[in-house]
């Protein structure tokens, strides 16, 4: 099941915060927090998930190996997004996302994580400046405990 609305509600109730978890080369994984939203993909529309990696170490961990999982939680609810990621950044360039694009689409990300921003320029400045890129995890598989509403 792919359904990603359960993360979402959950990734919200915490300002975003998710923990997102990698594999490194020697075969152990790398676990980061992130801040992650639920968005529509930028060439397909189908629904992923998405996060801004600033991190050197994470991005070379996902341009190796792009399987990931993502856990978003809210007391003792959760839920666990895995799999492949697509990254789009000023070093990792996407078919059919421009420059433009690129910049638009960390804003999305972000907006979707939860984030505002009073200055959208400096945002892009400070985004641009730091050679962040987009993460889009696509779900391979949703899981996580019963709800107990």
């Amino acid at each position: 099941m792919t359904d990603l609305s359960t993360f979402a509600e959950l990734a919200a109730l915490d300002h975003g915060l998710c923990v997102v978890s990698s594999l490194r080369r020697d075969g152990t994984i790398a676990a980061s927090v992130v801040n992650a939203g639920v968005l529509a993909h930028p060439r397909t529309g189908a629904e992923v998930v998405g996060f801004v990696a600033r991190g050197l170490h994470k991005l070379v961990h996902l341009r190796a190996d792009p399987r990931a999982t993502i856990v978003a939680r809210s007391g003792w609810q959760w839920a666990a997004v895995e799999g492949i990621v697509e990254i789009l950044g000023p070093d990792d360039p996407g078919a059919g996302v421009d420059g433009d694009g690129e910049r638009l689409l960390l804003r999305e990300v972000f907006i979707a994580a939860g984030g505002t921003h009073e200055d959208w320029d400096e945002y892009d400045r400070v985004m641009a400046a730091e050679r962040s890129a987009a993460v889009l995890l696509a779900p391979g598989r949703v899981y996580g405990p019963p709800r107990r509403d």
